[in-house]
């Protein structure tokens, strides 16, 4: 999609061009209509090429006055290109979202950019811990119903306060090794306290999903019930069972019946 300024400049070139073509063809059937009339009169044919010449004349006539109002007009002001490359992200997103993998390919694109933009710092493992602690979480997440809601929803203002925190991590820790001597020392008590909170934060969240995992394995327990074709062959076997216990009953007490042969 085209910003305003060149949606401008395109209508002024359309506008431009269908002034140009509508004088040309006034011009033409005003030569025709000028070389083919006769002295005589004006027959039925010239009045044609005549009201074809005046009708053309008018609508080039238009398309001129149309031109120079706009052509008038305050040109807008051209976009910045952070601002551009920002709208052509933003349709890209929104055009693959639109695609039956888009939001997974999207999620994944995220995460990448995420570790890359932490790499090499302390926070890149508990980042990683967090991310994947946050993947278990989102593939069990169906299943937190009912009791277990709100935890889903605390679970994600966590995550999102997690991530910040390790970006502010790693933001400290780059600066702590740019920064001058005498102001190292107070970088990196911050430095510090800000990764024992982050590797706190995201042992807690970890214990969540373990907790969250455990609600649902608890949950499904009741509805656990054999399936019905084991259950079926368990009772054929069962009774095949006692049909060949009642033959070996039988044939061991008609063995003494039985004449012996000489």
């Amino acid at each position: 999609m085209a910003d305003e300024r060149t949606r401008h400049f395109r209508r002024l070139g359309r506008l431009r061009r269908s002034a140009r073509r509508w004088s040309v063809l006034a011009g033409g059937l005003t030569g025709a209509a000028a070389v083919l009339t006769p002295y005589a009169g004006l027959g039925l044919p010239d009045a044609a090429w005549a009201g074809a010449a005046g009708s053309a004349v008018a609508l080039a006539a238009w398309r001129w006055i149309d031109l120079r109002a706009f052509a008038a007009r305050p040109v807008p002001p051209a976009l910045d290109p952070a601002e551009v490359a920002a709208r052509s992200r933003a349709r890209l997103v929104a055009a693959v979202e639109r695609l039956p993998v888009g939001p997974g390919v999207l999620a994944e694109a995220r995460r990448f950019r995420s570790r890359f933009a932490l790499r090499g710092t302390s926070a890149a493992e508990s980042w990683a811990r967090l991310d994947r602690a946050a993947l278990t979480l989102a593939g069990i997440a169906p299943r937190l119903t009912g009791l277990a809601e709100p935890a889903v929803l605390e679970a994600a203002a966590a995550d999102r306060s997690l991530r910040d925190l390790a970006d502010r991590t790693a933001g400290v820790e780059r600066a702590l090794r740019l920064a001058p001597a005498e102001a190292r020392p107070r970088l990196a008590e911050a430095h510090r306290a800000l990764r024992d909170q982050l590797v706190a934060g995201v042992t807690a969240y970890e214990g969540l999903v373990a907790a969250a995992a455990g609600y649902v394995a608890e949950d499904a327990h009741p509805e656990i019930v054999a399936d019905p074709a084991a259950t079926r062959l368990m009772e054929a076997t069962d009774l095949l069972h006692g049909v060949a216990a009642a033959l070996a009953e039988l044939r061991t007490v008609g063995e003494p019946l039985r004449t012996p042969t000489r």
